[in-house]
């Protein structure tokens, strides 16, 4: 409780308006306040019980009033991010100027002497328009929610995140709760324990009053202000069990062993009187149960960034079980249930924030100062890039990064094997005949797949009854659980991919270079009867009665960073209908349904195109684990890789022969049609066809290989990662692409017009009896080979520019397109008919690189020179800034490109003859990684070095530098392994 003041405060207390969730932390805060003697005038949306079930005083006001609305869902688990931007940019953008003014006078008004927002962004610039002090108490901010919103559905939304940022920067600090996320535009921090909502009722008297007796187990079911309105069904529950049905509609009906809660009853004393909580994970579900310790079965929702963040705080208090999405729909509730039951949580921090929080408040009003950690604009700015902050960024003071987020991305690192100079010794690693005999294949020394070997017989060795008790990750458990550790594992690898130069015009059909990376994805696949195939507990209770089935387990190691479940199961039977198997796009849909599973579809989604494309029948169960060291998001092919290494294993415990580059095309199928990610084939081609050391050299009409171009012993690539998280599923990858094609329907368009023209001249001429010139002839050669143009990259650049770059729309809107041509023939990208596409730069980037690819791949085998160096440096800016003119630039990779140039023309660099010569964004562009060109020398990597911290300098973040590379799947092939009988018990 907060010490007595002799002077009476007010505070402006305004509350998100989405869910119940705020209000129900923000009425602890309030409560200390008004038993410290203040006045608090609370601004919500939230109905007025949320606050007058805990507090009923004559100093607590409510004014309902809805200044923002948060996400707008579907229901408990879903969120449509563009319908959340749109009714954001009606309730907050569109009034703004008379909110502001209308906020600005009650202020005023009730001579608040501080406002406090969780977390609503015009509260702050009202408070500052007011000249009253601002702070805000929460665990997240809503720049960083809506990015991801802006990313995925509305990019042209994307100013409503520069408003919202800017709005908070006008907060004096953040009462910052645990679990947060990254809060980059609030100036300065203080960190508090847990705020929760203090119990009313012993657990005895809430049992009492429900008439449930001590010795039942209770579930309560509890998804906050989105009520879920399933269906809910007796053997939902395991036996003996009941449930409490928090948020439940007057109609809804509901089984005898279920129990619906009055609206109003109080969920803290229902949360602290039952078992176990199955809910989503937000801040007041996981602070109720880590301080009233029950477990918590959850459900991970889509587009909720915080997720990742609690989800991590209530895991490491040993407090957690995920729920598959499809398990909660379908009722398979047992094994969930009677999982959690089991664990112990642990949380042993303060329970106190409300209190703590109110006594900074009454400081705050009354003048004083409080200093928190001394952060610098540095840090503020990695706490953006790091975490996945995805848009441009706003100048300032930054906030530290979690100190367990640090400890999660090491530890992260060492489950993936990422390789790392210093430590990574063949010896160190133990040799692999310590634990597997080989046999087939070659592990050839790398480092990374000495690692793999090693991780899997630790997990063997975890899966001993007497290490049981040994504290282990929940995807190295589901791991070692999913194996018969006595059969044979087969073992694959597939490298990422270093852009050197072709990048996105690869789906225009241009010529591209691509070099195979260190780093690596492996996967590890068994097959088994499903009479003897070893299924986690849920899956085992999915089983149909007439007996064993063919299923499918996969693990994916550190799922942590990603907010993705760590393991996935399926029925086998599900990708067949009508004893064929589904479509693509069904298929896409299955994946689709549940956000956190969705990273499976790269997995599972290559047995479904090997079923549809090759006829294969997969009859027995199978297990894969995925691990992974290529970085996501950092523009290096981590997806290709995944879907290389697991169709490799797949095909290699089948006894299947697939040739490498119908492999990749295979693989391709996999992304564009059930991912949903319209990406070109170079990926998949250098990821499985590569070689160390050497460039792909690949015409992509559709994927035919030219060879392998050796890398002169004088030159070198590195790349660079700028910290931005790329997607080829984001917005300004598809709209680049959508606006190519359209530029090539135009160019066919206007081709067909003149070569009709054309023939009807010639035939003018022959009627008169006169024969057509050759020139006539030659020209209307060239107008059936462009009016039947099936790549881009087929036009050459003097014909682009001769004869069709005026005719081009810098843009034009998707309604105008179909209107006047119909469709712009693209399989994998579809046209928004309300959306605005630029043409003419899209179209002519493909048109120019194919160009440069050749140019660049000719001065490969030129007589080594600084003006040979010189000349690629080059087409690698022209590059670099033709990806600009698409729109397909960031902030991060133009840094870094400037950063080189700066490097190259130093003083220092001249006088050594040069050692850096150019740069240039890569793959989907957007963000990601840069590529760099240099000598093959030590300066050009002390140069990195020094690029590298002038970067940490600017951002705070220090960029990955990739560098060497490795073969790739097809030259690796795969290992058949079996466990030494000396470690089988």
């Amino acid at each position: 409780m907060v010490g007595s003041e002799k002077k009476s405060l007010v505070f402006a207390y305004y509350v998100t308006g989405h869910g119940f969730g705020h209000a129900t932390r923000v009425i602890e805060v309030v409560r200390n306040l008004i038993q410290a003697g203040h006045e608090v005038h609370v601004v919500t949306g939230a109905p007025d019980y949320i606050y007058t079930i805990e507090t009923q005083s004559p100093r607590l006001f409510i004014r309902k009033v809805l200044l923002d609305c948060g996400a707008v869902q579907a229901d408990a688990l879903t969120v449509d991010p563009l319908a959340s931007l749109e009714k954001y940019n009606q309730t907050a953008v569109l009034p703004r100027d008379s909110i502001l003014a209308t906020e600005v006078e009650w202020l005023k008004s009730v001579k608040a002497d501080l406002v406090i927002s969780d977390v609503v962004p015009v509260a702050c610039r009202a408070a500052a328009d007011a000249g009253i002090r601002a702070v805000c108490c929460t665990n997240f901010s809503w720049d960083f929610i809506y990015a991801d919103y802006v990313m995925s559905a509305g990019y042209h939304n994307r100013s409503i995140i520069w408003q919202i940022a800017e709005d908070y920067s006008h907060c004096e600090f953040v009462i910052r709760l645990p679990g947060y996320c990254p809060m980059p535009a609030f100036r300065d921090v203080i960190d508090v324990p847990l705020v929760v909502r203090r119990l009313h009722k012993t657990r005895e008297k809430v049992r009492e009053e429900l008439g449930i007796l001590d010795s039942q187990k209770v579930l309560i079911y509890n998804f906050g202000g989105q009520p879920a309105g399933w269906k809910l069904k007796k053997e939902y529950l395991p036996e003996g069990w009941i449930c409490l049905v928090c948020g439940a509609s007057e109609d809804q009906e509901i089984p005898s062993n279920f129990i619906k809660l009055p609206k109003d009853f109080y969920t803290p004393d229902a949360i602290a009187a039952s078992d176990v909580l199955l809910g989503k994970i937000g801040y007041g579900t996981t602070s109720e149960a880590l301080a009233y310790k029950v477990p918590l079965v959850f459900v991970c929702r889509d587009h909720f960034n915080e997720e990742p963040f609690l989800r991590n705080m209530i895991e490491h208090y040993q407090a957690g079980v995920e729920m598959i999405r499809r398990d909660l729909l379908n009722g398979c509730w047992a094994p969930y249930i009677e999982r959690a039951v089991t664990l112990k949580p642990c949380y042993d921090g303060g329970v106190n924030g409300g209190e703590v929080a109110a006594r900074i408040l009454q400081d705050t009003a009354t003048g004083k100062h409080h200093t928190s950690h001394g952060l610098s604009g540095a840090r503020r700015l990695r706490d953006a890039i790091v975490l996945g902050y995805q848009l441009q960024r706003i100048t300032g003071k930054d906030i530290a990064i979690p100190e367990w987020y640090s400890l999660a991305q090491n530890e992260l690192s060492s489950l993936t094997q990422l390789p790392n100079k210093e430590v990574l010794d063949n010896s160190s690693l133990t040799r692999q005949s310590d634990y597997f005999t080989i046999l087939h294949g070659d592990h050839q020394g790398l480092p990374d797949t000495l690692g793999f070997l090693k991780s899997l017989a630790e997990m063997e060795s975890s899966d001993r009854p007497q290490n049981n008790n040994k504290l282990q990750t929940r995807d190295h458990l589901a791991a070692s659980a999913m194996f018969n550790w006595e059969e044979e594992i087969f073992v694959s690898r597939a490298p990422g991919r270093l852009d050197i130069i072709g990048g996105i015009a690869d789906y225009s059909g241009s010529l591209v270079l691509q070099m195979p990376t260190r780093e690596s994805c492996h996967v590890a696949i068994q097959r088994n009867h499903p009479s003897k195939h070893k299924l986690w507990k849920h899956a085992q209770a999915r089983l149909p009665k007439e007996g064993p089935t063919a299923v499918l387990q996969i693990v994916s190691l550190g799922p942590e960073l990603g907010n993705r479940g760590p393991t996935f199961d399926m029925n086998l039977s599900d990708f067949v209908e009508d004893g064929q198997p589904i479509t693509y796009e069904k298929a896409y849909n299955y994946f689709a349904r549940d956000p956190a599973q969705k990273w499976a579809a790269y997995v599972a989604g290559t047995i479904l195109v090997l079923m549809t494309e090759l006829g294969i029948h997969f009859e027995d169960s199978i297990s894969i684990l995925v691990s992974s060291g290529v970085p996501e998001g950092k523009g290096v092919s981590s997806s290709a890789a995944i879907e290389v290494a697991s169709m490799t294993a797949v095909a290699a415990a089948h006894g299947l022969n697939i040739d490498p580059r119908h492999l990749a095309l295979l693989c391709q199928k996999v992304e564009n049609h059930i991912v949903g990610a319209p990406c070109g084939v170079m990926d998949q081609m250098a990821s499985a066809c590569g070689e160390a050391n050497k460039l792909l050299a690949m015409v992509c009409q559709p994927a035919e290989v030219l060879g392998l171009v050796d890398i002169p012993p004088t030159i070198r690539f590195w790349g660079i990662d700028s910290g931005i998280r790329h997607s080829v599923g984001g917005s300004d990858y598809k709209s680049v692409r959508v606006g190519a094609f359209m530029g090539k329907k135009i160019i066919k368009s206007s081709a067909s017009v003149e070569l009709c023209s054309s023939l009807s001249n010639i035939s003018t001429q022959q009627m008169n009896r006169s024969n057509p010139d050759d020139a006539d002839e030659d020209e209307k050669n060239l107008l059936e080979t462009e009016a039947s143009l099936d790549y881009l990259c087929n036009l050459s650049a003097h014909r682009y520019e001769a004869c069709y770059a005026t005719r081009l729309p810098e843009s034009l809107s998707g309604q105008e397109f179909v209107e006047h041509y119909l469709d712009h023939d693209d399989s994998v990208t579809t046209i928004d008919k309300e959306r605005n596409y630029a043409v003419r730069a899209p179209t002519r980037h493909p048109i120019y690189e194919n160009f440069r690819v050749k140019a660049f791949k000719a001065l490969l085998s030129a007589t080594p020179s600084n003006y040979q160096l010189s000349a690629l440096g080059e087409l690698m800016y022209q590059c670099h800034f033709s990806y600009s003119a698409c729109g397909l630039a960031s902030n991060g990779t133009d840094r870094l490109v400037n950063l080189v140039q700066e490097m190259q023309h130093s003083k220092s660099s001249e006088s050594e003859g040069g050692t850096l010569f150019g740069a240039k964004i890569t793959g989907g562009g957007s963000g990601g990684t840069v590529c760099v060109i240099g000598r093959n020398c030590l300066r050009s990597n002390e140069q990195l070095v020094e690029i590298q911290q002038r970067y940490k300098t600017a951002t705070g973040f220090l960029p990955y530098v990739f560098e060497g590379s490795s073969p790739g799947a097809a030259k690796f092939g795969h290992l058949q392994i079996r466990l030494l009988k000396s470690r089988q018990i």
